[in-house]
């Protein structure tokens, strides 16, 4: 009955805004944001003992205190315990915002110069990495409220935009302007209207729902081919057929390429 209480006021509860901008109010930030994005999150008691995104976000923040401050090689060990203990690797010079959320976390690398905004979730084998051995900004900057799904890879000095989403395993190379979902490898624009959110605290982490556009290049050209055939009069894949059943009875491709509700006859 106390965890199931625990529960209730912890997912119906809004972040509250910790008090001051230190590094204590911002990891009771960090820890409180996971009810809003983990229906698995019960107690806070079980977030700060298990969840080694919250691990490695509270390791990061002690440890880019002492990097601003202007000390190296003890941040840099803090990091290197993080790895160890979390699988998840943050620089500690990177530049995160409020309320950083990594799910699951195992394989996620942040470089040094990469720049974070308030209320991004990353998923786990997120890489934010560098394209370039020279000094100066390499990495990518993340504004409000992006969701990375697992495995994606944003690359190089590059920005994506607030509220955006990048679907999983998709390599962003290029910089993404606000409130779009990018997908595949280079990742291209496919979604330009913002999804209305269910989450109740406005944490849009629909990233699954995007579509194919492989498939719709595909359709486009089936489109292009039927209309050509229509208009030579031709039917089916042979030369000179008059109807729909002239198919090569080697070939399933009609099949393969098109539903069956738009074969040709039908």
């Amino acid at each position: 009955m106390k965890e199931q209480l625990a529960v209730d006021v912890n997912v119906m509860e809004p972040v509250r805004r910790a008090k001051g901008n230190g590094t204590w109010a911002r990891v009771k930030e960090d820890v409180r944001c996971v009810f809003q994005r983990d229906p698995a999150a019960r107690t806070t008691f079980e977030v700060v003992t298990t969840y080694p995104g919250v691990h490695a976000i509270m390791l990061y923040r002690v440890a880019n205190r002492f990097w601003r401050r202007g000390w190296r090689y003890m941040p840099r060990l803090l990091s290197y315990l993080a790895r160890v203990w979390t699988s998840i690797d943050i620089h500690p010079g990177a530049t995160i915002g409020r309320r950083f959320f990594i799910d699951h976390g195992t394989g996620v690398v942040i470089g040094e110069t990469a720049e974070i905004g308030d209320d991004v979730t990353l998923y786990h084998g997120v890489t934010l990495g560098g394209t370039s051995w020279s000094q100066g900004k390499r990495h990518p900057t993340l504004k409000d409220k992006v969701v990375v799904g697992a495995g994606a890879k944003i690359l190089g000095p590059v920005t994506v935009g607030t509220g955006c989403k990048v679907g999983a395993n998709s390599v962003v190379i290029k910089d993404v302007p606000d409130d779009r979902t990018v997908v595949g490898v280079p990742a291209k624009v496919v979604q330009v209207d913002k999804i209305a959110s269910l989450n109740p605290y406005g944490v849009d982490l629909n990233h699954h729902l995007i579509p194919d556009p492989v498939a719709s290049a595909i359709n486009c050209l089936l489109d292009r081919i039927r209309l050509l055939e229509e208009a030579v009069g031709s039917h089916g894949c042979i030369p000179g057929g008059v109807s729909a059943d002239d198919e090569c009875t080697d070939c399933d491709a009609r099949d393969v390429c098109e539903p069956p509700e738009r074969h040709y006859g039908s």
